[in-house]
């Protein structure tokens, strides 16, 4: 792994898929949000915007097929 920037709180490292990896002062990796917030600081990843959820199809509709399909056998 590369080393992309070292502070005295982490050290923010290149993986060779180039994924990064940041590594905390107590020599603990960094995971989950802590991590997103030191890689947005440091401009090395961009948050998307989340996709809007589709409304459920109705399953009465998939169903009734379903058991047309099973009533024509």
């Amino acid at each position: 792994m590369e080393i992309i920037k070292q502070t005295k709180e982490f050290t923010i490292y290149k993986k060779r898929n180039g994924r990064h990896a940041v590594r905390g002062a107590n020599k603990q990796w960094l995971n989950g949000e802590e991590k997103v917030q030191i890689l947005l600081k440091e401009g090395l990843i961009k948050l998307s915007e989340p996709r809007p959820e589709e409304a459920p199809a109705d399953e009465g509709g998939e169903a009734s097929e379903e058991n047309t399909e099973a009533e024509s056998e």
